[in-house]
């Protein structure tokens, strides 16, 4: 189910996403799961819902299971302009990139995080399940090696990955203020004339 969040509050929310992609790194998943499966590197399908014609608020969805992002169905306006078009389309091409971005990530990390857990297995001996059909863990300190391998050998990635957000981020900004003081001198002309109307 897909959750309506109010115009005003978008700013605040691209923000918020901005801060929490960048914080989902590969260091903030278990060490082992037996829940925790690889996920196939498929293209992600957008959902087909649409909020109502009637509705003037984004709406944001439950954390996709690949990417852990929340995908946003943004709002048209009714008369939209050719500046809040381009926002818009911005803003749902940014997030289409972001997920794309995240899902692969997280995929190659849990894929190499297993492959390094059973090496790590095999070397002493072990199998990657004990006598219960339990999956092993390794320890904290056994992780952080490979924790910092992961992030060393995608530095070039992420530092990529960063520049363009942050590209993007700023583009959305400017463009909504843009918006913004559209709307403000369209308030201002409208407010102007009716003023200078002569009383009926």
């Amino acid at each position: 189910m897909l959750l309506s969040f109010n115009m005003c509050s978008v700013g605040r929310s691209l923000t918020w996403r901005s801060f929490r992609s960048v914080a989902l790194s590969a260091g903030t998943s278990r060490s082992c799961s037996s829940q925790h499966k690889p996920q196939q590197n498929t293209a992600p399908k957008r959902s087909i819902f649409r909020p109502p014609p009637s509705s003037t608020y984004d709406w944001i969805g439950p954390p996709n299971p690949l990417s852990n992002l929340r995908p946003i169905v943004y709002h048209v306006a009714e008369n939209e302009s050719e500046l809040q078009r381009r926002l818009r389309n911005l803003r749902q091409e940014t997030e289409d990139w972001n997920h794309e971005f995240w899902t692969k990530q997280n995929f190659t990390f849990n894929r190499d995080r297993d492959s390094f857990i059973t090496s790590q297995l095999k070397t002493k001996g072990l199998s990657v399940r004990d006598e219960q059909g339990k999956r092993r863990c390794l320890n904290s300190e056994e992780m952080a090696v490979f924790y910092k391998s992961f992030l060393d050998n995608n530095r070039t990635r992420h530092m990529t990955y960063n520049k363009e957000w942050y590209r993007r981020n700023f583009s959305i900004t400017l463009l909504m203020a843009r918006v913004a003081l559209t709307n403000m001198w369209t308030t201002v002309r409208h407010s102007k004339k009716k003023t200078s109307s002569p009383a009926s």
